[in-house]
């Protein structure tokens, strides 16, 4: 199941005594441990019925172990074991038969949390197969965009501020957390968000304090820097490019992002001119749906002989690079104004 099925299953009261918590986004695992926690476990005493153990030092006896004791004071009892491959690693012998007898009869006074915080468990791996069979592997993705947005708004309430609908999306697209090329979490965008959220005078947040504040991302940039060359307009391509070189991108990174990034526009209007629809266009380009819909937006923008002529200035630009140039900035911002020449 996904996380928000989970998060109903807690406002419904309707747990089970077992979960395996799978996926990338750390931040909503630990939010979905806090609901847990906030529901069934008295904070008096949460000390006695809250226990937390990691996968590296523990062994099936010991999850047993704080798994049996009653809870105190409480109806439930609340066990998380992080690293679940680390576990498993320590009962690779005949332990692991004893481990799936023992989950399959678990009071009901337990909820016990299996935590695969390092996203390294497979899904044909017998633990995986084990909870998945029963709707108990939670899967915790990316925040799905209306998600998103709900949660945004819960930190601007949190700190009395407000952001217009259109704002949050911007806001939400500068921060790179849809992109696949950019490692973001949930714990990445919350610290941007802040920093806007201090920075703001009014109680309003407009998008001047978000462009204020809001390092932009490589991809953002890279979106501008093409628009510009699309324009025709070499001052604004290489101001975007010497901000991404200011704030220490490698100069191979931001060309490799260019050069990528013009094989996409290319591929997809070749695609679209042979008659094919965008969802096999999107396969064949490798990409996903954010991604494809930024691409497919500024596609418009560019025609086909245009984005072949970048790309053999882009060719010979790569092999100056790897070969006779020294200057690789001076270089960089040459190619740029030829791009933009007519």
């Amino acid at each position: 199941m996904l996380y928000n099925e989970f998060f109903k299953k807690i406002d419904s009261d309707s747990i089970a005594s077992s979960y395996l918590f799978i996926g990338v986004e750390e931040y909503m695992m630990s939010l979905a441990l806090e609901n847990l926690k906030n529901k069934y476990i008295d904070s008096s005493f949460d000390t006695l019925n809250y226990i937390k153990l990691e996968g590296k030092d523990t062994f099936l006896q010991d999850l047993i172990n704080a798994c049996e004791t009653l809870p105190f004071m409480s109806d439930k009892k609340l066990v998380v074991l992080k690293d679940i491959s680390a576990f498993m690693e320590n009962i690779k012998d005949n332990s692991d038969k004893e481990l799936y007898n023992y989950l399959g009869d678990l009071g009901d006074y337990l909820i016990l949390i299996l935590v695969d915080n390092s996203s390294t468990l497979k899904k044909n791996t017998k633990v995986y197969r084990y909870f998945n069979k029963d709707n108990r592997a939670v899967e915790f993705t990316k925040l799905l965009n209306n998600d998103l947005i709900n949660w945004t708004n819960s930190i601007l309430d949190k700190h009395n501020k407000k952001m217009n609908l259109s704002d949050i999306n911007y806001f939400i697209d500068s921060s790179s957390y849809k992109s696949r090329n950019i490692n973001i979490s949930l714990y990445d965008v919350e610290n941007e968000l802040l920093k806007v959220i201090d920075f703001s005078k009014k109680e309003l947040i407009s998008r001047d304090d978000i462009d204020k504040v809001l390092a932009k991302s490589i991809d953002t940039n890279i979106f501008e820097l093409l628009n510009a060359i699309n324009r025709n307009d070499s001052e604004k391509a290489i101001l975007v490019f010497n901000e991404m070189y200011l704030s220490n991108e490698p100069i191979a990174r931001i060309f490799h992002m260019i050069t990528r990034q013009i094989r996409l526009l290319l591929g997809y209007k070749l695609y679209k001119n042979k008659g094919y629809q965008d969802g096999l266009i999107q396969e064949k380009l490798g990409i996903k749906d954010y991604e494809f819909k930024k691409i497919r937006t500024q596609s418009s923008s560019f025609q086909v002989l245009q984005l072949e002529r970048i790309m053999e200035y882009l060719l010979q630009m790569d092999l100056k690079l790897k070969t006779v140039s020294t200057q690789d900035k001076l270089e960089m911002e040459i190619l740029l104004v030829k791009l933009c020449q007519k």
